[in-house]
C-alpha cells in the first residue's frame, strides 16, 4: 500500500458539513481533496447527518466500509435535542451509519444498523479492527448507559462478520468516574494499542497497550508526556496510521477555535510502544479543516480510481 484515504467530515454550520468526504495522499504529509471538496456520500436517513467515521477493508480484500455515527448537529441541536449535549448522550445517536463498497468509488446507499438495546443512550465514534484469531471485525465505540444514569461513557464492542449481524455489546474499556470517548485501535508486533479521548480530569488524550484485541489495557506513561505539549481539552478524535516510512502518525483533531480554523494537528513517532509523540505541523498540509475521521492505506490503482472518478459515488441498490 502506497497511498492513503481520509475519511472525514467538516465542522460547519450548515448539514452539508455533515456528511461523507474523502481527502488522498500519496505521503501521508500532502493532502488533497476529492470531488472538488464536495460531500462523496449523503446521509438521507436518521438525523440526514454524520460525524466520527471510521472505514475498514475487508480481510479478503473484497469490500469496504464506511462507519459513521448518526447525528446531526446543524439539523438537531437547534430543533430534537434543544441545544442539549446531554440530551443527545442519552437520546440520540441510537444506530450507526453504514455504507458498502467493493471498489471505494460506487458506494451502497446509507443504512442504519442498531447495535445493542436501548440501555444504551447514543452510539458514538465507532471504529473497527480485524481479529485474526477469530476471522472476524471488532467494531468499538462510546456509548453511554442507564447503568449509571448516563454519567459516564465508556467504550463497549461487538463483533460482525458482515456489519449487519452483530454481538451482544461488551465492555472493551472503562476509567472509574470519568467519561471516555473516541476509542480508536491499533496493532503493533502483536500488542494492540487503544487510544481515547478523557473528557475530563483531566481533559486529554490517553493512550493504553494490551496483549489481546480485547484487553486488558494498561496506561503508557510516555505518552502522557508527550501531550503535555498541547492544551487540555481543545483536542479529541484520535486516529492513526503507519506510514511508509515505519514511523506512526497521529492525528488529533483540534476544536480550541471556531470555524475553519479546527482540524486535525499532526504528531510524529517512531512506533506506538514507546508512546513518544512529536507534533508536526510544519511537515503536512491539508486543503480545509478536516473533522474526526478515519486514515485507510490504499493501492496506486485505488488512488487514481478515486482521484479521477466523476459523477456519482453512490450506487442506489444495496448490494448485498
Amino acid at each position: 500500500m502506497s497511498a492513503y484515504l481520509f475519511v472525514h467530515f467538516r465542522e460547519t454550520t450548515t448539514p452539508d458539513g455533515e456528511q461523507v468526504y474523502f481527502a488522498l495522499s500519496r505521503d501521508g504529509f500532502t493532502w488533497e481533496e476529492v470531488n472538488a471538496g464536495q460531500p462523496v456520500l449523503w446521509a438521507y436517513y436518521g438525523d440526514m447527518g454524520v460525524r466520527d467515521f471510521t472505514i475498514c477493508r475487508a480481510a479478503d480484500n473484497s469490500r469496504f466500509w464506511i462507519v459513521a455515527t448518526d447525528l446531526s448537529l446543524s439539523y438537531g441541536m437547534r430543533g430534537k435535542y434543544h441545544h442539549s449535549w446531554q440530551e443527545i448522550g442519552e437520546n440520540g445517536s441510537k444506530s450507526f451509519a453504514v455504507w458498502e463498497s467493493a471498489d471505494l468509488v460506487q458506494w451502497t446507499e446509507q443504512r442504519l444498523e442498531k447495535v445493542g438495546n436501548e440501555d444504551f443512550g447514543c452510539l458514538w465514534a465507532p471504529d473497527v479492527l480485524y481479529d485474526e484469531k477469530t476471522g472476524d471485525y471488532i467494531l468499538h465505540w462510546s456509548s453511554s448507559h442507564v447503568s449509571d444514569h448516563y454519567e459516564n461513557k465508556k467504550i463497549f464492542y461487538s463483533r460482525t462478520r458482515d456489519f449487519h449481524s452483530f454481538s451482544q455489546p461488551q465492555i472493551l474499556f472503562e476509567l472509574p468516574g470519568k467519561d471516555i470517548i473516541d476509542s480508536a485501535m491499533y496493532e503493533e508486533n502483536g500488542r494492540f494499542y487503544l487510544f481515547i479521548k478523557c473528557s475530563r480530569n483531566p481533559g486529554r488524550i490517553m493512550l493504553f497497550q494490551a496483549p489481546s484485541i480485547t484487553g486488558p489495557f494498561e496506561k503508557i506513561p510516555a505518552f502522557d508526556k508527550s501531550m503535555l505539549q498541547i492544551e487540555e481539552g481543545l483536542y479529541e478524535a484520535p486516529t492513526a496510521v503507519k506510514l511508509d516510512n515505519g514511523k506512526w502518525c497521529l492525528f488529533l483533531d483540534y476544536y480550541g477555535v471556531k470555524g475553519a480554523g479546527q482540524g486535525y494537528i499532526p504528531f510524529l513517532s517512531d512506533s506506538l510502544k514507546s508512546g513518544v509523540f512529536v507534533r508536526s505541523d510544519e511537515s503536512f498540509s491539508f486543503p480545509y479543516g478536516f473533522k474526526h475521521g478515519t486514515i485507510l492505506k490504499i493501492t496506486d490503482e485505488e488512488y487514481e480510481r478515486i482521484k479521477n472518478h466523476t459523477g456519482s459515488f453512490c450506487m442506489v441498490e444495496d448490494g448485498r
